[in-house]
């Protein structure tokens, strides 16, 4: 029995590639994910049939036994009832509970863990694939939501449509056969029953799936808003009001259960229909059954037989009924979740992409422009070109482009004009993956992953050695206050874990993290986006003598509002309104009297002191 359980856990693996194409429309999207999956599914479809066959033969079973009730002496009961009743064990005993077991078995085990946690791990490598603009464009929790709900909709959906529509459509034609063969007018109300069945799901179903999915959505987006009010918990605490953060909850909660109510006054006025229906074909079959049998034309067995599997059939129209609901709940999250799970990827690579070939490092920007808008252009026409080794400084006013050249570099979006190459190879027919393993990049928004201080580091280059990772951190000037580290578990140092986005450092500590993790990657690119702005003067201080050996023999671009932290640059591009407008060294620029002069002015002047030498100044 246990090789059997293994064997149907087995039976279909988790984690798989998900099938070429990605279909748009419900139909062929659902029709993806079964085809995956035919085999076990045919065979629960099989199971399904027989079970519902079974079920009918056991009314034919009991009127069968009334009748001869009726009609045969005492003393002669058993020996004329026995093939009846052996027959009877049989079915009852032992091929329904057979039947049942196997296909509870294979839908819940076999098919149904597998199933829904392929879909997720092909829905995941989906989305995780999309742009970083996509992501900025939605709630995170959202998109969790979709990921998770989807697959087990999907996998609801199937299964019920299988184990109910199936099943009832099997029971009901075997029971319409079973009466008809005692008088085809006692099946005359069943089959009227199909056909105002199958009208009724077609005035009602569509409307369900609409609502369904507009109550997905309400869920989906609530939920969307609590993980921001989660994930934001600090500025709600800071600068929230109560009253204020109630209200914007309760207005999605409000919303939410407003959808909810309308898909179930909906599904209110569909039981109700089929309730009446219902009513009304037991009591039409009861009639023609009592007039048929006082004009004997039927014997009291199928009578009973026959008003047995009406009652029956008319019983599981109700769990039908609240199946189908199901289903088209179901139906509408998948609709729901298709929104994002289809959306084109913007930031594949090209079919003919190949590896990067790293030579030197020079980095070139030839007639580049960007913008997500035509309207609203962000850099214009920047041509510039980093040599290998080359130490170069983004200077500017905020929203002047600065981060957005770093994220064209990276590919995290796409020039609208011009082109970037890397020793000669635009990055346009690069693949992604080995154009970022040359790149390393501190930022100053430094998010961690929800892990420990030992998988955050060795993500930059898992298989480092110990001693690496410790001399890493030591270079970070992180060692000490990770030896001190101890999380809500009681791991301690390397593995204490750092909460979700690092929230358990203080942002110091998690810039000396990342920066760590960016010397042990030891990447021939190094991009620094204001990389020690969250530090203090001592830890910076010593932080830069060991940026200064990080830098060497790499091509470097740094960006800071700091100006006093680029001095030690070779080149210095200032940019303003997506241009370049000045270039040259600290010395050149000051001397030009330009932009950068201005800025260096202002500094200098009132907002920052003076600095001497290369020493990193601070805010007073």
């Amino acid at each position: 029995m246990h090789r059997f359980l293994a064997w149907l856990e087995g039976l279909i693996p988790p984690v798989v590639p998900a099938p070429p194409g990605e279909p748009t429309s419900l139909f062929p999207f659902l029709g993806q994910q079964i085809r995956q999956v035919r085999g076990p599914l045919a065979v629960l479809t099989a199971l399904t049939m027989i079970d519902a066959l079974l079920d009918t033969v056991v009314p034919f079973f009991i009127g069968h036994l009334v009748g001869l009730l009726a009609t045969t002496p005492r003393d002669r009961f058993f020996a004329e009832a026995m093939p009846t009743l052996l027959a009877m064990l049989a079915v009852v005993l032992v091929l329904r509970p057979l039947v049942f077991l196997s296909a509870f078995s294979l839908g819940r085990l076999g098919i149904e863990p597998g199933w829904q946690s392929r879909m997720r791990w092909q829905f995941y490598g989906r989305l995780i694939g999309q742009s970083l603009r996509f992501f900025h464009n939605d709630f995170a929790g959202r998109l969790a939501n979709r990921v998770m709900q989807t697959g087990g909709a999907v996998r609801q959906a199937t299964i019920s449509f299988i184990q109910a529509i199936i099943y009832i459509a099997c029971y009901g034609l075997g029971s319409v056969g079973l009466i008809a063969a005692q008088d085809w007018r006692m099946a005359l109300p069943v089959a009227l029953w199909f056909c105002a069945y199958l009208l009724i799901l077609r005035l009602f179903l569509p409307q369900q799936r609409q609502r369904a999915q507009a109550a997905s959505e309400g869920r989906s987006m609530l939920m969307g808003k609590v993980v921001d009010a989660f994930g934001n918990i600090q500025a709600l605490k800071l600068f929230g009001e109560k009253a204020r953060d109630d209200a914007y909850m309760a207005a999605a909660v409000r919303e939410a259960n407003g959808l909810f109510q309308a898909q179930q006054r909906l599904q209110i006025g569909f039981s109700g229909c089929l309730s009446i229906l219902s009513a009304t074909t037991v009591c039409t079959t009861c009639a023609i059954g009592l007039w048929l049998w006082s004009r004997g034309a039927i014997e009291v067995g199928g009578f009973t037989m026959a008003m047995t599997l009406v009652l029956s059939l008319v019983r599981a129209s109700g769990w039908i009924a609240w199946e189908i609901s199901g289903i088209m709940e179901n139906i509408g999250i998948v609709q729901e979740g298709m929104e994002s799970l289809t959306a084109p990827v913007t930031m594949q690579d090209r079919p003919d992409a190949v590896p990067l070939r790293f030579e030197r490092g020079e980095i070139a920007f030839r007639k580049v422009s960007f913008s997500y808008d035509d309207r609203l252009p962000i850099l214009r026409d920047i041509d510039l070109v980093i040599r290998p080794g080359e130490k170069i400084g983004l200077v500017g006013r905020s929203g002047a482009g600065k981060s957005t050249l770093v994220n064209l570099l990276l590919r995290f979006n796409a020039v609208t004009e011009g082109r970037i190459l890397i020793d000669g190879q635009d990055i346009a027919g690069l693949k992604q993956e080995s154009l970022r393993r040359v790149i390393a990049m501190v930022t100053q928004d430094t998010a961690l992953l929800h892990r420990s201080i030992r998988d955050n580091v060795l993500y930059g280059r898992p298989d480092a050695s110990e001693a690496e990772l410790h001399a890493a951190l030591a270079r970070a000037q992180a060692t000490d206050f990770v030896g001190n580290l101890q999380d809500w578990l009681g791991r301690r140092g390397l593995d204490a874990h750092v909460g979700e986005r690092g929230v358990k450092l203080s942002g110091g500590q998690r810039q000396r993290i990342a920066l760590s993790r960016v010397i042990l990657r030891d990447a021939p690119i190094l991009v620094l986006d204001e990389a020690t702005s969250a530090l203090d003067s001592e830890v910076e201080t010593a932080i830069q003598e060991n940026l200064g050996t990080l830098m060497a023999g790499k091509t470097v671009i740094a960006i800071a509002h700091r100006l006093s932290t680029l001095q030690i640059m070779d080149r210095l591009v200032v940019l303003d309104q997506g241009r370049i407008l000045e270039q040259g060294t600290h010395a050149e620029l000051l001397a030009a009297g330009g932009l950068y002069a201005d800025l260096w002015a202002r500094q200098s002047g009132g907002f920052i002191v003076a600095p001497k030498k290369r020493e990193p100044v601070q805010a007073e």
